[in-house]
């Protein structure tokens, strides 16, 4: 079954591929700003950019669940964009309003939004929240920065962030194998709480390395004093906005997946990137 047989189905494909292999958010980050914002990031004082990368695994780890569970299990559901965009715009507010110290009692809660309204995507794709799958895909949106000239070659790409999300659990994925070699078939379906935290954990330790790349822009940007209430609001939709596309691009390519196997999937997925640079 070949999904060009399914105009639809394809179609979606090309709409996914648009959305994932966009500029990345710090691109569009300058757009906003109207002048380059990597100049900033890099002018952020060290002991800044560490209390950065340690509240992004914080704000990660707390934003997991709370989000999750705050959504009712209703696959096909549509999900509420708008309405996420202005919960975050306003958090955004706050936390312009107040200055940078703010910034930091502000990221937890756009995270925890942001998180949201990538399982409300995922849950209106048709995926069930409570399955350890999604919830794992909903983490890996967040190492998905979009694509730029000036990104390092292992930066970019849908598939290559895939496969790094994807390396990274390959110890604990050894472990769940031995696992379910003692408990019999099927208990690597049957995580227990504790081994699916200990999952998760990991995997948010690593998505957050990627995370804390875009959040410093935010930060560099929102400590400027001049930046104020509104471009914290605005800052804040543009990034909520950022994540529903790579939600929603990743959500369809994995039903897409589900549908005609992972590799039909890819091997179209790239064909239709290779067509976007040679026209």
């Amino acid at each position: 079954m070949s999904i060009k047989d399914h105009p639809q189905d394809y179609k979606d494909l090309k709409r996914a591929v648009a959305l994932l292999e966009s500029p990345s958010l710090t691109a569009k980050l300058s757009g906003l700003l109207g002048s380059p914002i990597e100049g900033a990031v890099k002018a952020l004082p060290e002991a800044v950019s560490k209390k950065i990368n340690g509240a992004v695994t914080a704000a990660l780890h707390a934003s997991a669940d709370a989000a999750l569970r705050s959504l009712e299990n209703q696959p096909k559901k549509p999900a509420s964009t708008r309405l996420h965009k202005l919960y975050a715009a306003t958090s955004g507010a706050v936390g312009g309003a107040f200055g940078f110290t703010a910034l930091f009692l502000e990221l937890p809660v756009s995270t925890t939004i942001m998180m949201r309204s990538v399982a409300d995507v995922a849950r209106s794709e048709g995926f069930d929240l409570q399955d350890f799958a999604t919830q794992q895909a909903c983490i890996e949106v967040f190492a998905m920065g979009g694509n730029s000239q000036a990104d390092d070659a292992t930066e970019t790409g849908y598939y290559l962030t895939r496969s790094f999300t994807t390396q990274t659990m390959q110890q604990l994925a050894k472990e769940l194998a031995a696992m379910a070699a003692k408990q019999g078939a099927g208990a690597a379906s049957r995580l227990t709480p504790g081994q699916a935290g200990k999952w998760l954990a990991v995997l948010i330790e690593k998505v957050a390395g990627r995370f804390g790349v875009t959040i410093s822009s935010k930060f560099a940007a929102q400590a400027v004093p001049v930046i104020g209430a509104f471009t914290g609001a605005t800052i804040n939709a543009l990034f909520t906005d950022f994540y529903q596309d790579m939600a929603r691009g990743h959500f369809t390519v994995k039903r897409l997946e589900d549908k005609y196997g992972y590799e039909s999937i890819k091997s179209e997925y790239e064909a239709i990137v290779s067509k976007r640079l040679v026209g």
